[in-house]
């Protein structure tokens, strides 16, 4: 019987793929400086050897073939050389495609008890934050108080020597406060809307009638009729009394004619619009009789003169009592439609 031994060398370092030769002149793989791989032809031990069994009947011829694996790399100057080998031997690996995703390394469990270790020191470092912020907040609200100490001392300062005026001052701008609200309240509670739409129709006859006599009339004497609007006003509410009335509405008229030298129906409208509008029945009556029959008699008697061009661009601005009048009439009736309109939606 043929007998063949095998013997097999240990793997070269530094390389993972095995090659295969004989022994002496055996098959050594070399790694050539093209990174590839030579195999030399495989040579048998003893081939001179003659058959020994061939002449001896009953016995086999034996042949000795040794297999050799050693590895052997061609010596490198440079460490560079040997790595590109390296990667060039694992790159030409002889695993299947499919099998080589299960080489990749799975991903470590994750350690989590170190967090747990910082977890005690935030816990503990948390602890001491929090005290310090306990004294920054004290230190804070000692430091508010103080101040608050000492502006209430300044303030008691202040009111020492001019506590007086102060209070003074603070009582008249309360009064003032409340006298405007009960003002607008009454406006809204107890506006008389047909008075006020009479007031507001007379008062514009006259000044439509003064207007179409003289040019200008209202507008070159805003603040006397507004005094005279606000003289109706006290009149009606008893702010002041019917003598002073008449003698202010008189003043008026003087200081129309004699001082500003205006003729008469522009000197006399004023006092004719507030008679008009808030005088007696029979008063109103004369007031705008006369007053047609004074713009009557000057229209006729006028003659033509520049005068009558004059002031042709000033702003045509009704009244400001009448716009007052007309402002709560309005304020009123919104009033009442918001209090129905409310009480409604409470119903419903």
């Amino acid at each position: 019987m043929t007998s063949y031994a095998l013997s097999s060398s240990s793997f070269c370092r530094n390389s993972r793929i095995p090659a295969i030769s004989s022994s002496s002149p055996s098959r050594i793989p070399h790694l050539n400086v093209n990174n590839k791989l030579t195999l030399a032809p495989p040579q048998f031990l003893n081939a001179g050897v003659s058959l020994r069994g061939f002449s001896v009947p009953g016995k086999f011829p034996i042949a000795r073939l040794r297999v050799s694996t050693r590895c052997e790399k061609e010596d490198t100057n440079k460490g560079e050389t040997e790595d590109e080998a390296e990667r060039f031997a694992r790159r030409e690996s002889t695993m299947p495609d499919r099998f080589r995703h299960l080489t990749k390394e799975a991903p470590d469990t994750p350690v989590r008890w170190p967090w747990f270790i910082a977890l005690a020191f935030l816990v503990y470092a948390w602890r001491a934050v929090l005290f310090e912020l306990s004294n920054w907040r004290n230190t804070a609200f000692a430091i508010v108080r103080f101040l608050g100490d000492l502006s209430k001392f300044a303030l008691a300062l202040v009111f020492h020597f001019i506590g007086d005026p102060i209070t003074s001052l603070i009582a008249l701008v309360e009064t003032a406060i409340y006298s405007v609200r009960a003002f607008y309240s009454g406006i809204v509670a107890y506006t008389p809307v047909r008075e006020l739409t009479t007031v507001i129709l007379l008062a514009s006859s006259v000044l439509a009638i003064g207007e179409a006599v003289a040019p200008n009339s209202i507008s070159k004497q805003p603040y006397v009729v507004t005094l005279a609007g606000l003289l109706g006003y006290a009149a009606v509410q008893g702010y002041i009394s019917e003598p002073l009335f008449w003698t202010v509405l008189v003043g008026l008229y003087g200081y129309s004619r004699l001082v500003k030298k205006r003729d008469d129906v522009t000197s006399a409208l004023p006092s004719a619009a507030v008679l008009a509008g808030v005088g007696e029945p029979w008063v109103r009556v004369v007031a705008i009789a006369g007053y047609l029959a004074l713009a009557m008699y000057h229209n006729s008697t006028k003659m033509s003169s520049s005068e009558e061009e004059e002031g042709q661009s000033l702003r045509k601005a009704p009244p400001v009592p009448l716009l007052a009048a007309a402002l709560a009439i309005g304020v009123r009736l919104a009033a009442k439609w918001a209090g129905y309109r409310h009480l409604t939606w409470m119903i419903v």
